[in-house]
């Protein structure tokens, strides 16, 4: 009788299953160092690959400049589309800040005047200009003081390649004349004639820019005293970061209920503003 051959089950028959761990880990570890190789903030992946080769629990988001809670949800996804809250993107990228210290080194006076104000928001610059000092009293008509101010915000959208969005904003008095119907018209108009000004007068292109009115919807202050109104009306020139265009002014993720769209408009240009214009660009 033929005896029966019998296969070895000694201890190295899984041997294999240890190679082919070290692959992955090696793997993975290729495309983490590819990954940080396009990322500016170096020291953050350095810390996040080491944090991941010691056994903790790697924080991706941190990578990528958000956040990420106890769950591990990034902000990102829990304040998306169809979330509970409104959208809030991360915070602009450097690129940004010399812009804003060129246009508060450049635009002092007017800032210590009260005739605008420039701040930094997750969406980009928000360069805010009061109505009273740069637009004819219920009108879209610019004032003469505002090409100045206009100059000096335009040789910094012509440095960057961000894109440029320009708000209207009004008071919650309604205004209804032979001109505007109703303070979307009047919001989104003034936003049209900034678009005119700087594509005309300082030649910014118009694929560049975009213009939202929003009427009242996002007020900065009460509308209960004088004082308040006049700050509400305004013309926001938002210069966006990367994430800019997925976000709404900052006044409307202070209240999830603001959820009123915007009336928007293409870019279009109605010819050369009759009002004294910038040497610079003539």
């Amino acid at each position: 009788m033929k005896r029966r051959k019998t296969h070895s089950t000694g201890e190295g028959h899984e041997r294999w299953i240890i190679s082919y761990a070290d692959f992955i880990t090696l793997l993975f570890a290729f495309f983490v160092v590819m990954f940080a190789s396009s990322q500016a903030d170096r020291k953050k992946v350095g810390e996040a690959v080491r944090r991941a080769f010691n056994g903790e629990r790697p924080r991706v988001t941190a990578v990528l400049g958000g956040t990420v809670d106890e769950a591990g949800v990034g902000n990102a996804m829990r304040n998306g589309p169809g979330g509970s809250e409104m959208y809030r993107p991360v915070p602009p990228s450097a690129e940004l800040l010399p812009s804003q210290e060129f246009l508060d080194r450049e635009l002092a006076k007017q800032i210590a005047e009260g005739k605008l104000s420039i701040h930094m928001e997750a969406r980009g610059i928000v360069v805010s200009l009061r109505d009273a000092a740069y637009f004819v009293s219920g009108s879209d008509e610019l004032a003469g003081d505002a090409y100045p101010v206009l100059e000096k915000i335009a040789i910094t959208i012509l440095k960057t390649s961000n894109p440029i969005r320009l708000e209207g904003h009004t008071d919650s008095i309604p205004i209804h004349n032979t001109r505007f119907r109703s303070n979307w018209d009047l919001s989104t108009a003034r936003g049209i004639a900034m678009l005119d000004a700087l594509h005309v007068r300082f030649g910014i292109p118009e694929k560049k820019m975009a213009v939202a009115g929003y009427a009242a919807t996002f007020p900065v202050a009460s509308n209960d005293s004088a004082e308040g109104r006049g700050k509400n009306r305004r013309v926001d020139i938002v210069i966006l970061s990367q994430s800019g265009s997925l976000s709404l002014p900052d006044a409307a993720r202070d209240d999830a209920t603001s959820s009123v769209p915007a009336r928007e408009a293409f870019p279009t240009s109605t010819g050369e503003p009759d009002s004294p214009g910038a040497s610079l660009f003539r």
